[in-house]
């Protein structure tokens, strides 16, 4: 190929316009994140085509993003089901207790008494690490 001119490509100046077929990259597995997608509503599922990894993000309330991760769509199943586990056990966990009533000389007694600490009041910080909106600084 060297010293001989290259024949012009479909791109260039001057070519007509061509077709070019688009490709579906990885159907199969794409199918099957939307299948799971729609069998778990409770989670949203994507099938990454650079990564070839299935994704589930929980699309419930958590004090933090849940997102799981596998190569199959069966792994990802199973991954799923031990977050749900992972978040019901945690929420019950840091459910409170049953109401317990006590007296105030109970409380008294629980409660250690420090001889010569006090209390200082909480003061709001000195000023704004950025400036109040509307003020141009």
């Amino acid at each position: 190929m060297i010293g001989q001119p290259r024949p012009a490509g479909r791109h260039r100046a001057g070519r007509p316009y061509t077709l070019v077929h688009r490709r579906l990259w990885d159907g199969p597995a794409r199918d099957q994140a939307e299948r799971l997608n729609q069998a778990h509503p409770e989670w949203v599922v994507l099938y990454g085509t650079g990564s070839r990894r299935f994704y589930a993000i929980a699309a419930w309330p958590a004090p933090e993003p849940v997102m799981v991760e596998d190569p199959t769509a069966e792994g990802l199943q199973d991954r799923m089901r031990e977050a749900e586990t992972a978040a019901l056990l945690r929420r019950a966990a840091s459910a409170p207790g049953p109401a317990r009533v006590t007296s105030s000389s109970e409380r008294a007694r629980q409660r250690p008494h420090l001889s010569g600490a006090r209390r200082r009041a909480v003061r709001p910080a000195g000023g704004l690490p950025y400036p109040p909106e509307g003020n141009a600084a």
